[in-house]
């Protein structure tokens, strides 16, 4: 650095101020340092008035020039008198130049190596010297982008941790010293920045197994937006999801779900089987598997060892504590089936456990498992059947298929025991009588099925392919089968049958209730013959009644509609029937109604001590009859029996009711001496008595025709 003489003066009279200070302090207490000073601040404004009237420098304010600039660039320009020589003292790593009275810079200047250079310019006029001091500000400029330390990064962090919870800072630094805005992509993948900062935070709960790891790109910018000039920088983070110690062990096979925010995986256990009285060698086969679990918590993996937590007692089995193997001990004597409880831990945490159930059963040996009929089957079925419908056994029959396992363990190869199942295709079922129903349409012409059929009470099983073609609309049932035209035509056939059944049907009621009336009437007059019948002495020996008479002429459907010329004893009354027949099935017939008619009649009335003793007499005759013991009709005028005229039967019960007591004894000496010679002249001939259809229904008008004497007796009951 070089200084002028006056500089070098000006340091000297520094020094000499000082020890002059310190001296003057020491001889005289009052000279202070403030005197001193105010004589030193005279004497420079003087030296400054006369050397800013060679050279100075425009402004008050420190030159300043942008980094990255042009040679030659101009920093400032110095104001001198006329005859001022100008020099550079002091010009840091020649950085700068004059050009007249133009201060230049002669190199590129940069701010991140130097943010600003102190020059040193020499004015010289005659004997006049003076130095002035220039501080040159470098001006920065965004020419640096912003940099990371690396360009790849790794943070860990735990699954299930809270959200909020910082994985990591990443931050990047930028030479020209500008405030840098962070970004991170992708925003979906449980992870986001804080707010104006670099660090990184859990966003949402993450799980391991969903996701055990995430790759986010780390952005920095040295602007807030990406007008120019802006600059950028980028990392990658690779953020590793550590699994922790959060489940038990998981029994193999299982299946998994989610509650709430916890993943469980549900086993449904293992079954076995073993033969009764023997002992089976090495580990038990069991399904769907041997026994088997594994850390909850993949991404740990830690160690599984087994026990028996309850089944132990029965000193048969035992358990391998580290394959979970299980064999016997000895054989099976009880029948079962034995429940066994398999415990699963960890090994270096007993607190994160698991339990499944064993269950054997215990069978009799079987000699033959079951065995289908064929090797393969082969089924057809029309893709417009409807659901659940039957797999048929051809395309030219309607015959359903029908596969079965025969078990020549049984006599007749049927073992009632064998349960058949399906698997491969979820369109079709099988029945437990072995035919194949459709559940749903299929999605292809073809379909490979495996049947199953298992003897449930040995687990013994055996399978069978079965292919099902699914045919076109129509193909099916054509030769040899039943169609919809076939179908039709046995329902219009049914139909027919169906009509002429209700006719005959029908008939046979209207034929029914013809038969009730025609024994209705035959009843009707079994209960008048039963009624005259009635006596001490019961019905009269060789006295017969019948109703042939007491019919309609015109009426040719009822019994006895012949003449009375034609009605003896042992003729037939109609339709081949002999009258003896009648009249025997008639008794049979009418004897419980003749009892309910004996005691409403009232002609019946009156004490059981005078039905016994006195017995009714009916007659023919012109006259009123008075006598005790008799019931009689009287006629308007004379009617012949054979002219089969309506008869008009007129009651007279109540004048008869008046002579009663009169003629009691008389009519009883009478009837007894009637009855004596009734029975004394008693002929094998059969009376006949005649029902007119008029009175048939009111049961008034009765004929009695005695074939010996040709005697017509009306009698009214």
């Amino acid at each position: 650095m070089r200084t002028s003489t006056s500089g070098y003066s000006y340091l000297i009279s520094l020094g000499l101020i000082g020890q002059l200070n310190r001296a003057m302090e020491k001889k005289y207490p009052h000279f202070t340092l403030r005197t001193v000073l105010s004589f030193l601040l005279v004497f420079l404004l003087h030296r400054s008035t006369q050397a800013q009237q060679i050279c100075s420098r425009p402004g008050a304010t420190p030159p300043t020039i942008k980094e990255n600039n042009v040679v030659g660039a101009v920093v400032t320009t110095i104001v001198t008198e006329e005859g001022v020589n100008l020099t550079i003292g002091s010009n840091p790593a020649d950085s700068f130049g004059l050009n007249g009275n133009d201060l230049t810079a002669v190199k590129v200047l940069d701010y991140e190596t130097s943010t600003s250079f102190t020059v040193d310019l020499l004015c010289r006029k005659g004997e006049q010297f003076l130095t002035l001091i220039l501080v040159v500000l470098i001006e920065n400029v965004n020419d640096n982008p912003p940099v990371f330390a690396e360009s790849q990064y790794t943070l860990n962090v735990d699954e299930l941790s809270p959200v909020g919870t910082i994985v990591g800072a990443i931050v990047a630094t930028d030479a020209d010293k500008d405030r840098l805005y962070y970004s991170l992509v992708p925003h979906t993948l449980g992870f986001r920045l804080q707010e104006n900062s670099p660090n990184i935070l859990v966003q949402q709960v993450l799980d391991y197994d969903t996701v055990t790891g995430v790759t986010l790109i780390l952005s920095a910018q040295d602007t807030p937006t990406s007008t120019p000039p802006s600059f950028t920088a980028t990392a990658t983070i690779q953020v590793n999801i550590l699994d922790i110690d959060n489940r038990p062990p998981w029994f193999q096979p299982c299946k998994e779900t989610t509650v709430d925010m916890s993943k469980i995986c549900l086993s449904s256990g293992y079954t076995g089987k073993v033969n009764l009285t023997e002992q089976e060698v090495g580990a038990l086969p069991l399904q769907p598997g041997p026994v088997h679990a594994i850390d909850g918590d993949i991404g740990l993996n830690v160690p599984i060892m087994y026990r028996f937590a309850t089944g132990s007692d029965y000193g048969i089995f035992q358990i391998n504590q580290n394959t979970g193997d299980i064999t016997m001990l000895k054989a099976v004597d009880v029948a079962g089936p034995l429940t066994l409880t398999v415990l699963a831990l960890q090994t270096s945490n007993s607190d994160q456990f698991a339990t499944t159930t064993v269950t054997i059963v215990v069978v009799k040996k079987s000699v033959n498992p079951p065995r289908f009929e064929k090797t393969e089957y082969e089924g057809f079925i029309s893709v417009d059947a409807g659901i659940d419908s039957m797999v048929l056994e051809s395309k030219g029959s309607n015959r359903p298929l029908r596969v079965q396992a025969k078990d020549i363990d049984f006599a007749d190869g049927f073992n009632p025991d064998v349960r058949y199942d399906v698997t491969g295709s979820n369109d079709f079922s099988i029945t437990p009588q072995g035919f194949i129903l459709m559940t749903q349409i299929p999605k292809t012409d073809s379909v490979s099925l495996l049947l199953h059929a298992i003897d449930s009470s040995n687990a013994e099983s055996t399978t069978v392919t079965l292919k099902v073609e699914v045919m076109p609309e129509g193909v099916l049932g054509a030769p040899g089968g039943y169609g919809p035209g076939d179908m039709a035509a046995l329902g219009a056939s049914l139909a027919v049958l169906l009509v002429i059944s209700m006719v005959v049907i029908g008939l046979l009621v209207f034929r029914i209730q013809k038969g009730k009336t025609d024994w209705r009437k035959l009843s009707e007059a079994s209960i008048f013959r039963s009624s005259l019948g009635k006596g001490p002495g019961g019905l009269k020996d060789g006295v017969q009644y019948t109703n042939e008479g007491f019919q309609n002429d015109g009426d040719t459907s009822s019994v006895g509609s012949k003449g009375l010329e034609e009605m003896d004893g042992n003729r037939s009354i109609g339709n081949g029937v002999n009258s003896r027949a009648v009249e025997e099935t008639v008794m049979k017939v009418s004897a419980p109604l003749y009892s309910n008619l004996l005691l409403d009649t009232s002609s019946l009335a009156g004490s059981d001590k005078a039905d016994s003793e006195k017995e009714v007499k009916p007659i023919l005759t012109k006259e009123r009859r008075v006598e005790e013991g008799y019931k009689s009709v009287w006629f308007k005028e004379d009617i012949d029996p054979n002219a089969k005229e309506e008869v008009v039967i007129i009651p007279d019960n109540g004048e008869r009711e008046g002579d009663d007591d009169d003629d009691d004894d008389d009519e009883e000496e009478e009837g007894s001496r009637e009855e004596e010679e009734e029975y004394d002249n008693s002929s094998p001939q059969t009376p006949k008595v005649l029902f007119s259809d008029a009175d048939l229904d009111d049961g008034r008008g009765t004929r009695f025709e005695d074939s010996e004497n040709e005697k017509i007796q009306t009698s009214d009951l």
